[in-house]
């Protein structure tokens, strides 16, 4: 285990020999120099050395000529810098009793006094290839750092699961990468204040501040924030930390599993002196909510977007990077076993099991003064970077497109109710919220999937409800033939006409009809001994019943509704074909009892006073005092006319003859006895003309209260109904309701013009039907 001795005076380096001595003796040259062992290897001891697992990854470097070893003294045990600077010292000698390298500064700190300084040392000399060889890496280093120089991070997803970033284009701008890069995804998670964004900051940006750190008690890392390092090549992600304060701690929770899952390798950070449980708590759980929710939808995602690279449903690799600083790191106490063993035998103790990822790693440092080595954590990145089996690079616009498919499909509020606090990814974070008001179970769909049109679903069996009437009926003959067909009670059958299935109704009573056996039942078929429809031809099952759904044996019994919609229809149609001869006849009529002073309809084109011209529609107004017609707007003053004989009482006069009131007419006689009979004819029509519209106001209360009354269960009362369902357009007066007779919901007529049969609802025959249930494709 001891070097050639060098002589001082030559100043040349002669064979560096094996420091090991375990196979050949010290007698046969080096070849590697093993950064862990701390010790020169020949060909024979290097291969024996490190053929136990353990020793398997050894950092070895081959010996070129005129290589000149690290001092050992520099670093600790495990890699870490013992003094202040960063910078790895080359040796200067070999101290051949301590069998360790020195340079220069430690040799005079440890071997100046004392028995040491009498120790016989080796003296390299650094040859021209050594120190072409360190400028090389030098040039190389500089190259890396000026890289990063210009590298800043942004947030990419905030507190509430909100993605901060527009687009696909405005994700890869902020990245400040190519479009056609292939890049992976590294992310770090770890308790508050371990120092994740620190690490990030060193592992890869060679200290610059690219995450934000702070020495602050309040988290300095809020959300999701994103960077591109340019040297290795990947998207690089710091998340907010685990036992943080927050308010939306479920909501942070369920982010994190989120970059876990577009991830292609991930750093657990932990500065604890002995590895917690929550560790391999909080990795069980990622994994079973990983292999649980996300697989399917990630392949989902692929093929929703039409993605070139497949998403791989195999997670992402996971290294440990565990600190401690008066503990020893794992394995150490076990030299036989490697510490990924020991890792393994710990989840299988907590009944955790990581199978969705594709590897994990432990990489420990034990700082004794800081400040902390990464060096060892960048080469195991790199390392696992490297690997292509499981995770491929990927253009940055596939790796948005799966953060946005995963933020589409899991978001929305956690009830607190529903939150299990007995692990770190309940299913109540990706499952529906939504739950059964007749039995309170829960739906075990994912995440918005009423999206996709995809209906709730639950496991267990739900009980019936009297107020929500959740029975469904099936029937029993088809059932017994292996078929199940749902039927449903309503006023008359399929193959009747509306106004015979009317009469059917008032003599039999409703029906219930399958499409395959026909009429089934009918509820007043004798005089005597009906029995029920559930002891003779129909079966009964119990449903859930979901928010925003109607029941299920809701009264279609739509008899009297569909009475009103036929007097509706016969009254609109008499009143539109009528229209034209009903104008003729009034004002024929009008002008035979109307004085001789009035001008007669007929003549009567347009407004005297705004020159409006009357349409069919437009009604037309006689002024009491001149006899000129004119428009409503311009005659709506009232004022007796004694010299024409109206009054006391006021009548109506245009705006001219109200005005002038202090001016007599031009009036050159009274009114002859012919003409006070048709003025007392005309009178008398104005009275029976204002009672028959009083009565018909009247008559439009009750009216109200029969189609109330005559409205199907299903329907929403008029009173509720402020606006459109569709459009959100008021109703007013000019701007009529309708019921959509599908959904029950209330349109303006633009919204809801379509027509369409609704079996499920009892309308056989083309109905009503709104714009959304149009589209519906099958039966309604």
């Amino acid at each position: 285990m001891s070097a050639h001795t060098q002589t001082v005076e030559k100043g040349q380096n002669t064979t560096l020999l094996c420091q090991e001595s375990y196979v050949c003796s010290g007698t046969d040259e080096a070849i590697f120099e093993c950064d862990e062992c701390r010790s020169l290897q020949c060909q024979r001891c290097e291969e024996e050395l490190h053929q136990p697992e353990k020793l398997r990854n050894h950092e070895r470097t081959r010996i070129r000529p005129g290589h000149v070893p690290f001092c050992d003294f520099c670093k600790g045990a495990n890699g870490n810098i013992m003094h202040a600077s960063m910078t790895r010292q080359i040796a200067a000698v070999r101290c051949q009793v301590c069998k360790i390298n020195l340079c220069v500064e430690c040799q005079k700190r440890t071997h100046a006094g004392g028995n040491k300084r009498k120790h016989p040392v080796t003296i390299y000399h650094a040859g021209k290839a050594q120190e072409h060889e360190e400028e090389e890496v030098m040039d190389e280093e500089t190259k890396r750092r000026k890289m990063t120089e210009k590298v800043v991070s942004f947030l990419l997803v905030d507190e509430t699961e909100e993605i901060q970033v527009r687009n696909e284009e405005d994700f890869i701008k902020k990245l400040d990468c190519s479009p056609d890069q292939h890049l992976k995804v590294v992310s770090i998670f770890g308790n508050t204040g371990d120092g994740k964004s620190h690490t990030l900051n060193h592992t890869f940006f060679y200290g610059r501040e690219v995450f934000k750190t702070s020495p602050a008690q309040e988290s300095c890392t809020v959300g999701v924030w994103a960077a591109y390092d340019p040297v290795c090549k990947v998207v690089v992600i710091d998340t907010e930390g685990l036992l943080g304060a927050t308010v939306n701690l479920s909501q942070r929770t369920r982010l994190l599993l989120k970059v876990l899952a577009i991830s292609d390798l991930i750093i657990y950070r932990t500065r604890a002196d002995r590895l917690h449980n929550d560790l391999f708590k909080f990795l069980g759980d990622a994994s079973e909510a990983y292999l649980k929710h996300f697989t399917k939808e990630l392949k989902a995602t692929t093929a929703r977007c039409g993605l070139d690279v497949p998403l791989s449903t195999l997670g992402p690799g996971v290294i440990i990077f565990h600190e401690t600083v008066y503990t020893k790191l794992l394995g150490s106490d076990h030299p036989s076993e490697v510490p990924e063993k020991l890792i393994q035998d710990r989840f299988r103790k907590l009944s955790c099991f990581p199978e969705a990822f594709s590897s994990i790693h432990y990489k420990g440092t034990r700082t004794y003064n800081p400040p902390t080595d990464f060096s060892g954590l960048r080469r195991a990145v790199e390392q696992q970077l490297e690997n292509n089996t499981t995770r491929s690079p990927r253009q940055p616009g596939v790796i948005y497109k799966a953060l946005k498919a995963l933020s589409d499909r899991f978001s929305g509020e956690i009830p607190d109710d529903q939150m299990a606090h007995s692990s770190f990814f309940p299913d109540e974070y990706f499952t529906c919220s939504s739950v059964c008001l007749s039995c309170g179970c829960g739906c075990k769909k994912s995440m918005n999937h009423a999206k996709e049109g995809v209906p709730h679903e639950s496991k267990s069996r739900c009980r019936y409800s009297h107020q929500y009437d959740n029975r469904v009926y099936t029937c029993k003959a088809c059932y017994e033939r292996g078929m199940e067909v749902s039927v449903v009670p309503k006023t008359s059958a399929s193959t009747d006409s509306p106004w015979l299935g009317l009469a059917k109704y008032a003599w039999s009573g409703y029906v219930i009809e399958c499409p395959n056996c026909g009429v089934v039942y009918r509820s007043r078929q004798y005089w005597f001994g009906n029995q029920d429809p559930v002891n003779t031809v129909v079966r009964t099952e119990i449903e859930h019943v979901w928010p925003g759904t109607d029941g299920f044996l809701k009264d279609n019994n739509n008899a009297a509704q569909r009475l009103l919609d036929g007097m509706n229809f016969m009254a609109q149609s008499v009143s539109e074909l009528s229209l034209g001869p009903t104008k003729a006849v009034t004002s024929w009529l009008t002008d035979q009892i109307a004085p001789a002073y009035w001008r007669p309809n007929s003549q009567i084109l347009s407004c005297n006073k705004c020159n409006a011209p009357f349409k069919d529609n437009d009604t037309k107004h006689h002024c009491r005092a001149c006899g000129e017609g004119f428009c409503d707007g311009c005659s709506s003053k009232t004022r007796p006319v004694p010299e024409r004989g109206w009054g006391p009482a006021p009548v109506r006069v245009c705006d001219n003859c109200y005005e002038n009131r202090g001016i007599q007419l031009d009036v050159t006689e009274l009114p002859s006895d012919e003409e006070g009979g048709t003025l007392i004819a005309r009178k008398v029509g104005e009275a029976v003309q204002n009672t028959l519209g009083a009565v018909v106001t009247a008559m439009d209360i009750p009216l109200g209260l029969v189609k109330d009354a005559a409205r199907p269960a299903y329907w929403v009362p008029d009173h509720e109904i402020l606006h459109c369902h569709n459009c959100r357009k008021e109703f007013s007066i000019k701007l009529s309701k309708h019921h959509c007779r599908a959904c029950g919901q209330g349109f303006c007529d633009e919204c809801s013009h379509d027509r369409r049969a609704v079996p499920s609802r009892g309308w056989d025959h083309p109905v009503r039907v709104c714009f959304n249930c149009n589209k519906k494709p099958g039966d309604l």
